[in-house]
């Protein structure tokens, strides 16, 4: 076999990705979520994966969403959300997704005021605490860079009981709480408004680091591996009541989460190799995890429930190892 040019790879994994970014700015969807009613948290951040998943479900022709986020910028979102899509209401609540109070309250708003309740994504996440002395994240300054990529790569006796926790807080209660709130508000038909068949589904985004080792700090990991339990036994604790849970599994995805990996690699004029060690060699993007989380609260996936479902590329197919790149021959 001829071995794959390697600019040749190269031009395949741009031309994919600039074809996965042009697909989702598409307005016109087939309803494959049509008359239902969600929440999503971790909504705001332009290149979040939540954002792109509010989205789409608006797209597909959700009626209701409920938007739950600490972002300033989730009213502006959500005004333009409301504008390309009018057939979908749309409710932003500016709110801690690991807070009692406001998941119990944005779950009970969006029962009394639509009748139904058919999908909460678990989306809000932290990945690290960024001290407060440092300001916001800037992907333009070099030293910024730096800065983040630093802390993110701490060592276990560099990080503080307070961080450990506050990582857990985000992660694992906000999951927690979906599933103590969403779950009870799914149980009940409601003819009235359209839902003849009680059920829903509730998607928690946890990671390939939730999974596996080495693809993420012990905190994090360990809080996406609680999250992927949560699915699978919440799938038990609810069994009877047509509620689906579970969880989506990310590798590595191009979003404010991991802008510090991004912008070090441009920096370094290195940006095509991230990813490079799946089978399809690229890194992902948010649309793409929204995509799978769209499915999953549809009726697609009906028959899918306690999974925590990898969406990486191939990494976690394997035990990773960098592959020889090989031509194939032409079809006949």
């Amino acid at each position: 076999m001829l071995l794959l040019d390697k600019n040749e790879a190269q031009g395949v994994r741009t031309a994919v990705l600039d074809s996965i970014r042009q697909s989702s700015r598409e307005d016109i969807g087939s309803g494959r979520v049509a008359h239902k009613v969600g929440i999503v948290t971790g909504v705001g951040p332009a290149s979040g994966i939540g954002t792109f998943a509010s989205r789409l479900f608006a797209r597909e022709g959700a009626r209701a969403l409920y938007l739950l986020d600490l972002s300033d910028v989730l009213p502006d979102f959500a005004s333009e959300l409301a504008k390309t899509f009018p057939d979908t209401k749309i409710t932003f609540v500016r709110g801690d997704a690991a807070d009692e109070a406001t998941v119990r309250d944005i779950v009970a708003r969006a029962v009394k005021e639509e009748g139904r309740l058919d999908f909460y994504f678990a989306n809000a996440g932290i990945s690290n605490v960024r001290p407060k002395e440092w300001g916001k994240f800037d992907p333009n300054s070099r030293e910024s860079q730096l800065q983040a990529l630093r802390h993110g790569g701490r060592t276990l006796d560099m990080i503080s009981v307070e961080e450990f926790m506050e990582i857990q807080r985000v992660n694992v209660l906000s999951g927690f709480l979906a599933l103590k709130y969403a779950a009870p508000a799914m149980q009940d038909a409601a003819p009235a408004v359209g839902k003849r068949i009680p059920g829903g589904s509730i998607v928690l985004t946890a990671s390939v680091a939730g999974r596996l080792a080495n693809a993420g700090s012990l905190p994090y990991s360990a809080s996406k591996a609680a999250v992927v339990s949560m699915a699978q036994t919440g799938a038990y604790e609810y069994a009877g009541y047509n509620i689906r849970i579970n969880a989506i599994c990310p590798g590595l995805i191009q979003t404010d989460m991991t802008a510090a990996v991004f912008a070090a690699a441009r920096s370094n004029h290195n940006e095509g190799a991230t990813g490079q060690i799946n089978p399809l060699l690229r890194h992902g993007l948010p649309v793409e995890i929204a995509q799978a989380a769209l499915w999953l609260v549809s009726d697609d996936a009906s028959y899918v429930n306690g999974q925590p479902i990898p969406v990486d590329g191939g990494l976690t197919a394997s035990m990773p190892y960098q592959r020889k790149l090989v031509k194939r021959p032409a079809k006949l």
